[in-house]
């Protein structure tokens, strides 16, 4: 069962537990299936690998490992610390359309991405 988040790809996050705590970075991919993320510059780990044809030295390659999305708190984009984020509905007045938007809740600024 996928696990429902509002985080998405690009979004920019701080880590509030484990060893990265305190690190900002962007959401490089989102697992929803088992509740992951992974983050540009967090818990990065060192990959041993045998020389192939893609490369043909081989040796370790430094990548970031997915960590727990429940870790993990949105940047305010107004504020700049981390908030919980909530739901509003906007009503587009020229079309008429209602539209779902994600907001902070420490400003109430609408988070576009």
């Amino acid at each position: 069962m996928a696990i429902k988040t509002r985080l998405k790809k690009n979004d920019m996050v701080k880590v509030i537990s484990g060893n990265s705590r305190g690190t900002t970075g962007k959401i490089l991919f989102v697992d929803r299936e088992k509740g992951r993320v992974i983050v540009e510059g967090v818990n990065i780990i060192h990959r041993h690998t045998k020389p192939s044809q893609k490369s043909p030295q081989g040796g370790i390659v430094r990548r970031e490992a997915p960590i727990n999305i429940s870790n993990v708190m949105l940047m305010d984009p107004k504020a700049g610390e981390p908030t919980r984020i909530g739901s509003e509905v906007i009503k587009d007045e020229k079309t008429g359309k209602v539209r779902r938007m994600r907001k902070g809740i420490k400003s109430g600024e609408i988070i576009i991405s």
